[in-house]
């Protein structure tokens, strides 16, 4: 790729519209980023990358850095691992037929939540259909608000504490490839790959220096430690293992419009940071104002 002008200002790398779980369309993301006066950010929506075309024309309108990405899904055994790939081409095969069944499992995941629930509470497909917009990636987040606006629940937040927590007996397993596939997807799609949150499962837990050695080898860009949910201790030992390893922390908020507490520009990434993944990326162009 050609050389690129540096972006100047924080970035937050780790935002998601209506085409996944959020409650804004791509083009209101932007605006609103603009508007708060960042000077840009990344849009991750899980598993897709339908809404890129429309946060691109929306930047360039209000003059601010995109970098289009997306949140991969990756499960650890039994536990839910994701993973941020920055600048991916979107039309690379594996990735895209990778994406499809990931998408394609959370859909058949959704739909038997809410035949379980259904046996509980009031609640239809067709409830959760009205929650989502077209061709969205449908999972938990739609389930929640239509538990909201059929009653059951006040918030989502409400609902993921109680009727979608794991141990209320609803939860159902979906597809996901494990991390160490996931890191080298995005690698192989031309992306940057920082793994998303992880130091949001409990004090203390972080993952295994071990596991982390594969996915480095693999070609892990990075850990996105300062986000809104990483607990601070975990931050501790994150930073640790970012030295040890030689990976960049990113900052983000994790927005997700109204459908979580989570702040645009909470957590910000460094335009230093920022530079070396427009360096490394081969996979698309993003954004660049001027």
């Amino acid at each position: 790729m050609p050389r690129r002008d540096r972006p100047a200002g924080g970035i937050d790398l780790h935002t998601h519209s209506s085409v996944s779980d959020g409650t804004q369309e791509p083009a209101e993301l932007v605006a609103e980023a603009a508007l708060s006066g960042l000077a840009g950010i990344a849009l991750t929506d899980h598993d897709s990358t339908a809404g890129w075309d429309a946060a691109r024309d929306a930047a360039r309108a209000h003059g601010i850095v995109l970098l289009p990405g997306l949140e991969l899904s990756t499960r650890e055994q039994f536990a839910s691992v994701h993973v941020l790939g920055y600048l991916v081409d979107p039309d690379d095969a594996a990735l895209v037929a990778e994406t499809a069944r990931i998408r394609e499992g959370r859909r058949t995941r959704a739909e038997a939540i809410v035949d379980a629930i259904a046996h509980d509470y009031a609640l239809t497909w067709d409830d959760v259909l009205e929650q989502a917009t077209e061709g969205a990636t449908i999972g938990r987040p739609h389930i929640a608000d239509a538990l909201v606006a059929r009653g059951h629940v006040p918030t989502r937040s409400d609902a993921f504490a109680g009727i979608l927590h794991w141990r209320s007996g609803y939860a159902r397993p979906h597809y996901a490839p494990d991390p160490l596939t996931g890191v080298r997807l995005i690698r192989a799609a031309g992306g940057v790959p920082v793994l998303a949150h992880p130091g949001t499962r409990g004090d203390g837990d972080v993952i295994a220096p071990k596991r982390l050695r594969q996915l480095v080898d693999a070609g892990l860009f990075g850990l996105e430690i300062d986000h809104p949910e990483n607990h601070e201790r975990n931050k501790r030992a994150l930073r640790e293992l970012a030295d040890r390893f030689g990976l960049a922390v990113t900052g983000s908020s994790d927005y997700h419009g109204t459908g979580k507490a989570n702040r645009l520009g909470e957590y910000l990434t460094s335009p230093e940071v920022v530079e070396r993944i427009l360096a490394e990326a081969t996979g698309t162009e993003p954004v660049l104002p001027g």
